[in-house]
Formats: C-alpha cells, sequence, structure tokens
C-alpha cells in the first residue's frame, strides 16, 4: 500500500457565512441546501476512503462527519496522516460529530479530533442551515458527562430545541445509532435524547459506527439513517431490527440530502463497492 504524502492544507474560518439562512424579515425566500452525511472514514490501512472523499469533491454541500474520522485511535499523528492529506480541503464545509474512536487509545480527551474539526470542547452543537435548525451532539456519553435524562448533555438539547421552535425543519446527528441492524445494534442510551427530539417534531436523525447503509421507516415521527459508509471497513449486518427498510454492507459513499423550507429527499451517492441506491423524500412536520 502506497505511504500517504503528509498535506496540511491552510483552511478558512469564515465558514458561519456558508450557512446562513436568508436574515429573519429579510422577504427573501430560503434556498434549498444540500448536506452529505457520511462516517468512519479515514485510515492509513485502507485507501476506499479515498473514492469517498473524491465523490464529495464533486458533490456541494455542507459535510455532516458523523464520528470516527480518523482510525485508529484518533491521535493527532492519524489525522496528520490518514485524514489531512486526503480530506482536509473539505474543512471549510465540514460540521463532524466525535466518535469513540475519536476517545481511543492516546486521545482520551478527544483532543485532536477537537483541534482539526474545530469543535466545542463538549462536542455538541448547533448550527442553522437554510431553513433547518441542525443539532450535533456527543454520543460518547461517560466522556461528556452523560447521556441520560437531566445530564448537561440532555439539558442542553432540551434548550436548544426550544429555542428553535420558530424552525419548522430538525435534523440532528451523533456517532453511534440509537437504531440499528449492524454489528453494533441499538442503543437505548439514546433514548433521551429521541425523545426530546419525538417531542419537538423532529424530522430526521444520522448516526454512523456501524460500517454500514440503513435506513429506518419514521419511529415517532423521525426517519433516521446509519451511514458508516466512508471507507474504513464494511461489516454484515447480524439481526434485521423492526421498521429497517433499507439495509446495504459491501458499499462505500455518501448520503445527500437536500432540505428544502419544508421537507427533504434524499439520495445514497455510491464512491465503490457493491452497486447500490436508495432515494426517496418526506415533508417536514
Amino acid at each position: 500500500m502506497p505511504v500517504r504524502s503528509i498535506v496540511l492544507t491552510v483552511y478558512s474560518i469564515a465558514v458561519a457565512a456558508l450557512l446562513l439562512a436568508a436574515p429573519a424579515g429579510s422577504g427573501k425566500p430560503v434556498a434549498a441546501r444540500t448536506l452529505l452525511a457520511v462516517g468512519d472514514i479515514a485510515s492509513c490501512e485502507v485507501t476506499a476512503d479515498e473514492a469517498v472523499a473524491k465523490l464529495v469533491a464533486r458533490t456541494p454541500g455542507t459535510l455532516a462527519l458523523l464520528g470516527d474520522t480518523a482510525y485508529d485511535n484518533g491521535t493527532m499523528d492519524e489525522f496528520r496522516r490518514c485524514f489531512l492529506p486526503v480530506w482536509s480541503r473539505f474543512l471549510p464545509r465540514t460540521r463532524a460529530a466525535l466518535g469513540n474512536h475519536d476517545y481511543a487509545i492516546g486521545a482520551s480527551d478527544a483532543a485532536a479530533a477537537r483541534a482539526v474539526l474545530r469543535l466545542p470542547a463538549a462536542g455538541w452543537y448547533s448550527y442553522r442551515l437554510g431553513a433547518w435548525h441542525i443539532t450535533v451532539l456527543n454520543s460518547n456519553c461517560a466522556e461528556a458527562g452523560g447521556c441520560e435524562r437531566d445530564s448537561p448533555q440532555w439539558r442542553w438539547l432540551r434548550d436548544d430545541l426550544a429555542r428553535s421552535r420558530g424552525t419548522r425543519c430538525v435534523l440532528a446527528y451523533w456517532h453511534n445509532p440509537r437504531f440499528s441492524s449492524g454489528k453494533h445494534g441499538s442503543d437505548v442510551r439514546y433514548a433521551p435524547f429521541w425523545d426530546l427530539l419525538a417531542a419537538a417534531r423532529a424530522d430526521v436523525v444520522l448516526s454512523g459506527h456501524d460500517h454500514d447503509y440503513e435506513r429506518f421507516a419514521p419511529l415517532r415521527g423521525i426517519r433516521s439513517f446509519v451511514v458508516g459508509t466512508g471507507g474504513r471497513s464494511q461489516r454484515d449486518f447480524d439481526s434485521v431490527r423492526p421498521l429497517s427498510l433499507i439495509r446495504q454492507s459491501g458499499t462505500y459513499g455518501v448520503l445527500r440530502l437536500t432540505l428544502r423550507p419544508s421537507g427533504y429527499s434524499w439520495a445514497f451517492l455510491r464512491a465503490g463497492g457493491k452497486p447500490f441506491s436508495d432515494t426517496g423524500s418526506g415533508r417536514c412536520r
């Protein structure tokens, strides 16, 4: 396997202006925006993530990285050698979540991931993308101070969703999926997050962690996707969860979401592996 050259790209910090919708009261229509979602990405042991990066390069839109960005341990050395040479060009349009490998051996505070991806210390935040409110959570519960009801992150999410009540469309993402048919399966630790999002009439939840693609029918009104197809590896499904509609292992790529003021559409864009596609649309609640 060829050794990747270390290429560190200077990138702009003026990202927010690219993500803001038209100012309130401006009278201007809010255009549709594109969100590209993918997790479980870069390793110096594989090259599939390079094909995914080529796909991202020719597909405009904000890039939602769903965690486990640099394998295996999320160290600064691994980010420099395995992630930045291929993915640094996308950092100005990246909005990332933290994965479990970002807190692995030698990176227990996810310092490298937070520095490279410009994330807040706690790992959770929100932003506006066109007409949509986007919330990013930290699914590493122990490191984040808990995911249970009344934990600091739960209280922040409750308040964040309350502040977004004037926004019709809401999307959230984090690394470990609440529902999954993959190797790691569903994780009940995120039920409190799901409860808050369902009560706020959120529309879409995205996750990675399981190295596959899966789409569920709406559960309590929320349509969820697992998109662990960034290049690290692929794994078979262990069992099929109720309301799992589409499952695919052995294909790399990204999920493209087109976010409109009152609805959305999705398309899985293949970058390599087995032939596969998944498309559809929905309306905000």
